[in-house]
């Protein structure tokens, strides 16, 4: 009953998905936020082992928990640690009912008609199969559209459904991720061409086939409407691309159906010197901030 139950949550609840898979790429960026200084670590394996601390922590939180938390996303360096001595995606479900995601792509291509697309992933069926035992429900994935290329992001969009179909066969959730830049000086423009890409997409399903988004908040709230209520998209996220938490929260409220899925807007403003009470203070603001936000 666990798949149906995780599937029904997505579904329906209210709540949000916590995005705590940052990568080898942006790990440093994230420990630095969190005030730990580059010197605290000498390679890699060091550096992985202070974020999951702080992913640890932040998972352990009383405020972080199933009734304002749909779905955690991980990387896959967490899945395959413990966090209190149970399986991180294990720990998620049966101690928080809070979802399992996994991060599956392995970075971006360099930049071609104004996208990038993700690199090669000829380990995923492995992948996959590893996560489905560790009770993974689902998967996300991130292209980044840079301009708006007709030709570039139709790429973007064929790559994403065409992994997403070989993610659905596993039996796990695909989260399909082309985000568009925040800072693009055609993110309006992008916006548009993406939703007709996806829509056309999603015409070439299966009626029992369905799949999820993650997009950027878009400049006009109303841009991925009918994206929310096709009826082959079980939900619509949505990632903070850089925006302060204030401005991210304003955005979301305004588009209908649609719930965060914040990755630095949700950690913003922790830090590892807080004190427990302090830490967990103000993680419980910033997730009910982004829970009520998400409501709309």
């Amino acid at each position: 009953m666990t798949h149906d139950e995780q599937l029904q949550k997505m579904r329906a609840a209210d709540g949000f998905v916590a995005a705590l898979d940052q990568s080898g790429g942006s790990t440093p960026r994230a420990l630095a936020l969190y005030e730990v200084d580059a010197s605290a670590y000498t390679n890699d394996a060091e550096m992985f082992d202070l974020i999951h601390e702080m992913r640890t922590r932040i998972i352990t939180s009383p405020s972080f928990k199933g009734d304002r938390i749909l779905a955690a996303i991980l990387f896959e360096d967490t899945m395959d640690r413990e966090i209190e001595g149970n399986g991180a995606a294990q720990f998620l479900w049966d101690e928080k009912q809070v979802v399992p995601i996994l991060k599956v792509d392995k970075g971006l291509e360099d930049e071609r008609d104004g996208v990038q697309l993700m690199k090669p992933m000829p380990d995923l069926d492995g992948l996959l199969e590893r996560a489905k035992a560790k009770g993974v429900f689902g998967t996300k994935m991130r292209s980044l559209i840079k301009l708006a290329n007709a030709a570039g992001i139709q790429a973007i969009v064929d790559q994403q459904f065409q992994i997403g179909l070989q993610i659905l066969a596993a039996g796990l959730m695909p989260i399909l991720e082309p985000e568009v830049d925040i800072k693009s000086p055609q993110k309006a423009e992008a916006e548009v061409l993406l939703q007709s890409e996806l829509l056309a997409h999603l015409q070439s399903l299966d009626p029992e086939q369905q799949v999820m988004f993650k997009l950027t908040l878009p400049e006009d709230p109303s841009q991925y409407a009918d994206v929310v209520n096709h009826p082959n998209v079980l939900r619509v996220v949505a990632l903070s691309g850089g925006y302060p938490r204030a401005e991210a929260n304003d955005r979301l409220a305004r588009c209908h159906g649609i719930v965060a899925s914040f990755s630095r807007a949700l950690t913003e403003g922790l830090t590892a010197q807080q004190s427990e009470d302090e830490f967990n203070f103000m993680l419980d603001e910033s997730i009910g901030s982004i829970f009520e936000a998400s409501k709309t």
